[in-house]
C-alpha cells in the first residue's frame, strides 16, 4: 500500500512538472509570437501583425504566465482597426474588422491590469470606436468614459469627453453639467476653462464664453496667449456676427484690442497678437468717422503689421540656421 502511494504521489508531483513545463513553453511561444508581431505592427503590416498576436493571446497559460502580455490585446485591437476603412462602411469583410477591434479594446480594457496607462488607451480607442466615423454609437460609449472617469477622477480629458458625448447627442444640460464638474475637480486647469469657452461659443452664448475665457486668464495671469486667445473671440464675434448693432460691433473691437494689449505687455515680440490687433484698429479705423483718428489707427496697424513681419523674418532665419537650411 505504502508503495502504491509513493508510486501515486510521484505521479502526482510528475503532473504538476508537466503542467509547470507546459505553462512555461505556451509563455516563451508566446513572448516570441507578441515579438514577431510587434516587429510587424511597427512596419505597418497589420494583417500579419493580426495573426501574430493572435498568436500571442491563444493560450490562456501563457498570459497567467506572463500577464504584461495582455497589452498584445490593445495591439491586435488597433491592427484591426487600422484596417478598417470608413469609407468602405456597409460592406461585411470591412465591417468585421472594426467589429473584431471593438472586440479586442473591450478585452484589453478589462484584461491590462498591471498597466493602466494601456488600460487607459485602450478605453479611449473603444470609446473612439463608437464615435460618428465609425460605429456612431453615442450611447454605447456613455458608460466607458464614466468608467474612465471613476478610475481616474482627476483627468479632465475624461469629463471633456463624456460632456462632448453628451452634446453630440442633444442632451446640453448634461453636457453643461459634466463640464462644471470637471472645474470643481481641476479648478487650476486652464484647460477645462478653453473647453467651457468653446462649448458656450458652439451654443451662441457669447457671455458665457467670455467669462469663461476670463476666468482661464484669472489663473494664468502671466500667460500672454490667455489674453491673446480673449482677443480672438472678440474679433470672431464682431467679424462673424452680422445680427451685431453697430455699436455692439465697436465694444467688441473695442474689449478686443483691450485684450490683445495685455498680451503685448507681457510678451512685446508676440507675433501673432501683433497681427489681431493690426486687424481690430483697422475695424475701428472703418468704423470711425473722425479722418484724423482714422489716420492715427491705420499708422498704428501698419507699424504693427510691419513689425509682425520683420519677427515672421527673423523666425524663419533663425529655424533654417538651427536646421542648417
Amino acid at each position: 500500500m505504502k508503495t502504491r502511494r509513493i508510486a501515486a504521489l510521484a505521479v502526482l508531483a510528475g503532473l504538476g512538472m508537466s503542467a509547470a513545463g507546459c505553462g512555461q513553453y505556451a509563455m516563451l511561444t508566446a513572448r516570441k509570437n507578441f515579438k514577431e508581431a510587434n516587429g510587424l505592427y511597427t512596419a505597418q503590416e497589420y494583417e500579419r501583425a493580426a495573426a501574430a498576436y493572435e498568436e500571442t493571446l491563444v493560450d490562456p497559460a501563457a498570459l497567467d504566465a506572463a500577464p504584461e502580455l495582455s497589452v498584445a490585446y490593445f495591439y491586435l485591437a488597433n491592427s484591426y482597426d487600422n484596417m478598417y476603412r470608413p469609407t468602405r462602411r456597409g460592406e461585411p469583410d470591412n465591417d468585421a474588422l472594426l467589429e473584431k477591434a471593438v472586440e479586442n479594446y473591450q478585452l484589453a480594457s478589462e484584461r491590462i491590469v498591471d498597466n493602466p496607462d494601456m488600460q487607459r488607451l485602450s478605453m479611449e480607442y473603444l470609446v473612439a470606436s463608437y464615435g460618428p466615423d465609425k460605429l456612431n454609437d453615442p450611447g454605447q460609449a456613455e458608460p466607458i468614459v464614466r468608467r474612465m472617469i471613476e478610475l481616474n477622477p482627476e483627468e479632465v480629458s475624461n469629463y471633456i469627453a463624456l460632456s462632448r458625448l453628451y452634446e453630440d447627442s442633444g442632451q446640453y444640460e448634461s453636457a453643461e453639467t459634466i463640464l462644471v464638474n470637471a472645474r470643481s475637480v481641476r479648478p487650476d486647469d486652464p484647460a477645462i476653462y478653453l473647453q467651457m469657452a468653446a462649448y458656450y461659443n458652439r451654443q451662441g452664448d457669447f457671455e458665457q464664453t467670455i467669462a469663461a475665457l476670463e476666468e482661464r486668464a484669472d489663473i494664468e495671469p502671466d500667460n500672454p496667449e490667455a489674453y491673446y486667445t480673449i482677443a480672438t473671440y472678440y474679433w470672431e464675434k464682431a467679424f462673424r456676427d452680422f445680427r451685431l448693432t453697430d455699436d455692439e460691433k465697436e465694444q467688441h473691437v473695442a474689449d478686443g484690442i483691450v485684450a490683445v494689449d495685455q498680451a503685448l505687455e507681457l510678451k512685446d515680440d508676440y507675433m501673432e497678437a501683433m497681427v489681431y490687433k493690426n486687424i481690430l484698429l483697422r475695424m475701428q479705423a472703418n468704423a470711425t468717422t473722425n479722418e484724423a483718428e482714422q489716420d492715427a489707427l491705420i499708422a498704428e496697424a501698419d507699424a504693427l503689421r510691419d513689425r509682425a513681419e520683420e519677427l515672421r523674418l527673423e523666425q524663419q532665419e533663425q529655424a533654417a540656421a538651427t536646421t542648417g537650411g
